[in-house]
């Protein structure tokens, strides 16, 4: 039986996207925080050299694991997706040197455009730093390789509900009254298929229990997303993009060729309005 709330046709919220060529800036990644730009695509951004060895790297790491979580794919690191604040941070402590060794002693761009963002934040009053509990520290990113096989190699989702909902012993969960702000970097993409899709919809707590995904906010189905808009990033290897996780997003089908897509994820967010959360 389909409630009167379920039936209803999701609102439309407009998605201000911004695309362009060359590194990222610490300005536009401030816009994205604050809500001012809701996706943003930096193509060749870092260089296919520094992609190539992370690419490698990921492949042959003895850290490399099967998520057991219902969301398929291949991973180094620690996901806060599901878990508590304990497990998670214990597994991030545990995941640090596998994570490390992704960069294979390159100064990775993911911890460039860290220290920049910090620097650039300190000087507005404003600390960025990595999340952190009793039980440990974020690690910096994590690496993946979504393995979906039907229409998504990563289903239609958004990121608040997960940090809403992800428990009193999280310092991190303050940050879903802001902007969950996902950032990702592409060492390695596919031929064809594997961009970015993102929808002109960020659902409400209460649209969220229509759909059943309240404290998942995964997986959208086509149903429900049929009348929205969208907009598709067409990634390549070496590309950036940063999204405001609020809107529901999820990754095409890949085909092509052999090469995998491989991305570099991590969080960050206001927790306070002078204090930025960065976490996996």
């Amino acid at each position: 039986m389909v409630t009167a709330e379920a039936s209803k046709a999701p609102a439309i919220s407009p998605l201000a996207v911004r695309e362009r060529t060359g590194w990222i800036s610490t300005a536009e990644i401030v816009s994205v925080l604050k809500g001012e730009i809701a996706g943003l695509h930096i193509r060749q951004a870092f260089s296919a050299e520094v992609a190539e060895v992370i690419t490698a790297s990921f492949f042959r790491n003895p850290g490399l694991k099967e998520r057991k979580d219902g969301v398929p794919g291949q991973y180094i690191g620690a996901s806060h997706y599901r878990k508590d604040a304990a497990t998670y941070f214990a597994e991030a402590e545990n995941a640090r040197p596998f994570v490390d060794a992704v960069f294979d002693n390159l100064v990775d761009p993911v911890r460039g455009l860290f220290d920049a963002l910090k620097r650039e934040l300190h000087n507005q009053g404003i600390e960025l730093r990595l999340a952190r509990s009793e039980h440990g520290q974020a690690n910096i990113c994590r690496a993946i390789c979504w393995s979906g096989t039907g229409m998504y190699a990563l289903e239609p989702h958004d990121d608040v509900a997960q940090v809403l909902c992800a428990g009193k012993d999280y310092e991190l969960a303050a940050v879903a009254s802001n902007t969950v702000v996902a950032l990702n970097f592409y060492p390695s993409m596919p031929e064809e298929g594997g961009n970015l899709r993102i929808w002109s919809h960020k659902p409400t707590v209460t649209e969220r229990k229509s759909q059943g995904l309240e404290t998942t906010g995964y997986p959208y189905s086509t149903a429900y997303l049929e009348a929205v808009p969208c907009h598709e990033f067409e990634l390549k290897t070496g590309d950036i993009a940063l999204i405001d996780g609020g809107f529901i997003h999820g990754v095409t089908r890949q085909s092509g060729n052999e090469k995998r897509r491989l991305l570099l994820n991590c969080f960050l967010g206001f927790a306070q309005p002078d204090l930025v959360l960065w976490w996996t």
